[in-house]
This record gives C-alpha cells, sequence and structure tokens, in this order.
C-alpha cells in the first residue's frame, strides 16, 4: 500500500498541474482585451492613412532591396535545388511568378517560399533590430498573393504597401516583448519565430480578414514556427524564410477557410506555453488599433530605418569588414592594391562573442558569410568585401588563408552581441613591430547610417542586372517607387514576370 501511495503521489501532481493548466485557459475564453484580440483587430482595422510618409518611404526601399537580393539570390545552387524540388513533387499550378525565370510559375504557397529561399540564399537581405530578417519573410508572400487575385481585383499599390508593412510591423512588435530578442541569437532563428508571424499578418490583411480570422491566422502561424541556430551557415538557413513566407501565406489562407486555434496565442497564460514557448523573458503588451479617424499609431519603422547590407554577409560582418578595410587603406593607400601577408605579423579582432559566427577556417560560402575571420582578412586583403569574395576561387587563394592562420579574437566586456551597440575593432601587428587599428560603431547601411537612395539603388542594379536587361530592372525602380500612388499593383507585379 505504501509504495502505491508513493507511486501515485508524482502522478496525482502532474494532473494538478495539468487541470491548473487547463483552467487557466478554459477561464479565458478570448475575451476582447487579450493581447492576441488586440493585435487580430490592430490587423484587421489598420488603413493606408496610418501609413506615414516616413514609414512609405523606408518600406519602399525595402521592397526594392528585397526583390534585388531574391533576383541575384535565383542565380544560387541551393535556390535552385528548392526550385526543382518544388517542380518535381509537386504537381504544376502556373500562378504565381518566381523570381530570375521569366517561363516559370508554381502556386501561390511555393512561389512565396522559393522566392523567400532566393531572397536569404546569400545572406543580401535588410536586418532590423531586435536582430531578424523582416522583409525576406513578407515580400515573397504578398507577392504571390496578389498574383493570385483576380486581374480585375488586384490590390492598389497603397494596399499592397499597408499588407508589407503591417507584416513588418508584427515582428518588431513581438520582438520587443523580449530582452533576449534583443541581442544576436543563440537558440531559435529569428526569422522563423516572427518571420511567419509578419507573413501571416501580411496576408491576412491583404485578404481582409475580420478581427477573429487575423488572431486565428497568427495563432495557426505560431505553430508553424521554429528552427534552430545549428542551421545557420549550411545550406539549410535559407529555407528558414522561405518557410517563414510559405508557412505564414498559408495559415492565412487556412483562417480565410475558418480554421481556428488558439486565442490566446500571443498571451502569457501560466502553465501553457504559447508564442511565449520561443523566449524565455516574454512579457506581452496588447496593440492599439488606430481608428478610421485616429492618425496617431506610429509604426516601429517609423522610429528605426532598417539596415540595408553592401555585400552578402551575416550582419556583424560589416563592423569588421570596415575597421578592417581602414587599416588595408592605411597599409595600401588610396589606389587599389593588395595587402601581402608577408608584411603581417598578428591581426587581433575584439568582436562581441558569438559562437556561430566564429570560424577560423570556413569551408563553405555559407561558412564564410559567417565568420568574422574571413570577413576581416577579405577586407585587410582586398580593400573590400562584396560578391565576388565568397566565389570559390576567393576563398581558395593561399594569401588569404595565410592572413587566416594569424588570427585571434578578443570579446571586450564593453562589446555585447547586439547590433544596436556592438563594434568591430580590427588590430594588426607588422613583421617589422609597427601595430596599425581599425575600428567600426556605425557601419555604412546600418539604421543609424543608411544607405544613400543612390547607394541603395546601385546596389539593386548590381543584383538584379545579373538576372534582368537593364530596361527592365530601370522599370522595377519605377514602379516601386511609384507604387504607393499605382491603382493597380499588377504593374510591379507583370515586371516579376
Amino acid at each position: 500500500m505504501f509504495k502505491l501511495q508513493k507511486t501515485l503521489k508524482p502522478v496525482l501532481a502532474v494532473r494538478r498541474i495539468h487541470n491548473s493548466a487547463v483552467e487557466a485557459v478554459l477561464r479565458h475564453p478570448a475575451p476582447d482585451d487579450t493581447v492576441t484580440a488586440s493585435f487580430g483587430k490592430f490587423i484587421s482595422g489598420v488603413k493606408p492613412q496610418h501609413l506615414s510618409s516616413v514609414v512609405l518611404h523606408r518600406s519602399k526601399r525595402m521592397v526594392l532591396d528585397s526583390i534585388g537580393v531574391g533576383l541575384i539570390g535565383s542565380t544560387t545552387e541551393v535556390f535552385e535545388m528548392a526550385l526543382q524540388y518544388c517542380q518535381l513533387v509537386y504537381g504544376p499550378d502556373p500562378i504565381s511568378s518566381v523570381y530570375g525565370h521569366r517561363d516559370t510559375r508554381l502556386s501561390p504557397t511555393l512561389a512565396a517560399f522559393v522566392n523567400g529561399v532566393a531572397t536569404h540564399s546569400m545572406d543580401f537581405d535588410d536586418t532590423w533590430h531586435p536582430a531578424t530578417h523582416p522583409s525576406g519573410a513578407v515580400l515573397p508572400a504578398v507577392l504571390a498573393l496578389s498574383d493570385m487575385m483576380p486581374a480585375n481585383s488586384k490590390p492598389s499599390g497603397l494596399d499592397f504597401l499597408l499588407a508589407f508593412n503591417v507584416g513588418i510591423e508584427i515582428q518588431g512588435r513581438l520582438m520587443r516583448f523580449s530582452n533576449e530578442a534583443h541581442n544576436i541569437p543563440k537558440r531559435f532563428h529569428p526569422p522563423t519565430v516572427v518571420g511567419p508571424m509578419g507573413s501571416a499578418a501580411a496576408c491576412a490583411r491583404l485578404l481582409s480578414l475580420d478581427p477573429s480570422q487575423c488572431s486565428h491566422a497568427l495563432a495557426i502561424a505560431a505553430s508553424l514556427a521554429g528552427a534552430p541556430m545549428a542551421n545557420a551557415a549550411t545550406q539549410c538557413k535559407p529555407l528558414h524564410i522561405g518557410n517563414a513566407s510559405r508557412l505564414g501565406l498559408e495559415a492565412a489562407l487556412l483562417a480565410s477557410r475558418g480554421l481556428e486555434a488558439s486565442p490566446l496565442v500571443l498571451d502569457a497564460v501560466a502553465g501553457v506555453a504559447g508564442f511565449n514557448a520561443f523566449y524565455e523573458d516574454y512579457v506581452p503588451q496588447p496593440l492599439k488599433s488606430p481608428s478610421d479617424n485616429d492618425n496617431g499609431h506610429v509604426f516601429l519603422l517609423e522610429e528605426q530605418d532598417m539596415g540595408f547590407k553592401r555585400f552578402p554577409a551575416h550582419l556583424g560582418m560589416h563592423w569588421v569588414a570596415d575597421a578592417a578595410a581602414s587599416v588595408h587603406k592605411v597599409l595600401v593607400g588610396v589606389d587599389p592594391g593588395k595587402v601581402s601577408p608577408d608584411q603581417v605579423q598578428d591581426i587581433l579582432l575584439r568582436v562581441p562573442l558569438s559562437k556561430y559566427i566564429n570560424r577560423p577556417f570556413p569551408e563553405s560560402e555559407h561558412e564564410a558569410r559567417h565568420s568574422f575571420q574571413f570577413n576581416a582578412c577579405s577586407a585587410l586583403l582586398d580593400g573590400e568585401v562584396a560578391v565576388q569574395s565568397f566565389s570559390p576561387a576567393a576563398m581558395s587563394r593561399p594569401e588569404l588563408h595565410a592572413l587566416l592562420s594569424r588570427v585571434r579574437l578578443e570579446h571586450p566586456q564593453d562589446n555585447p552581441a547586439n547590433f544596436n551597440r556592438m563594434y568591430g575593432e580590427v588590430q594588426v601587428t607588422l613583421v617589422g613591430g609597427d601595430i596599425l587599428k581599425g575600428r567600426c560603431d556605425t557601419f555604412y547601411g546600418h539604421w543609424r547610417n543608411p544607405l544613400t537612395n543612390e547607394s541603395l539603388r546601385k546596389k539593386f542594379r548590381n543584383n538584379a542586372g545579373v538576372v534582368l536587361p537593364s530596361e527592365k530592372v530601370e522599370r522595377l525602380i519605377e514602379a516601386v517607387e511609384e507604387l504607393d500612388r499605382l491603382d493597380d499593383c499588377g504593374a510591379l507585379l507583370s515586371q516579376l514576370e
């Protein structure tokens, strides 16, 4: 009898915990004042009039940059594998266009997937703070869904931009509920967590779903979210963005068909993990919905600009690359030239502590894009890091490997793994004993030091020009610039066919 009681005690304790958790859910039958309901109301109720001129300008820059990196990304091996997979496994459903492939169309969800893969295949897409890649998870889904709509009822350009901005806003709001999310990630890749939520929100807005359906779309997307950081710096990482875009679109479409999910997925309910499963310090707050005569909602994009990359690598690489390039300039001068490894005795990098971007001898282009050492040495050797820096020929250079063998890392306490507070410092000791230092606190392209329109368009022309004729590249630039004034976003869609 004693043994039976001893066995039953933990069983009964577990049952009590389970029952209290169930009761907690039952006590909250989705009242209108929940966090989840507030997000649904916002998504359904926000109007184009709530987009300020600053938000419109910044979001159009994001659309242009994202299309450009998607187009050049459509030339990569990982994109080609994803596209071939979709064509081989799924039946033809020629509805939505595919980046860089004029005569290829897929179902909307598959187009969102492959175009999302293209966008992140080179790690060239935009980055925000708290750390995530917001556009790649949203834009492919909004484009694919717009393609899906009948020719006589395409969204206006302003409605297109509203949906896009809703997707960006939801990602930013969710990440601001956690201090953990402000730092370079260790557990989950952020676009796989907030990306599907942003995609679902954008598509729900474009589909004009009601507040309840919008909340359910978010809840469905939460069940499709999450991927581990272990797959960073591999061919799998671009799938994270592709899946975020695709699965968010699927969540919105399922919600539009009446599928329901947890009405408390964004709330902090004791004993039942919802979205807080992804963040240990998650403290959600309701999102206020603007009314028709209220212009008071301030989008996060108004308060903080976007970070755009000048070369295709993890954002943290831009600090060390700029610091190393300044040392290169001292060694070589303003004229083009290369640094000889024979000049260099030691290279010290002072960077944040972040294990997955500490890769002394990267063996693939994906590892190289996530290596402080590789990007610092490439910039020291060549004066810059560029698209071609990650080619097999560039990566296999003996002089580059000679420099890599001389690199040491330090992680100062005042240099946190946080894109808003970190810095990169490169100290080069020459063979003769001289010491040269370069430091970057804010690289060109960071949200505190954004690319000019001229620089952004130059990047777009270089990227899009790899797969499109120059006339079409210029028409795309014009279509995006005029997007908020277009009665029909078909003018943009037609340039991507």
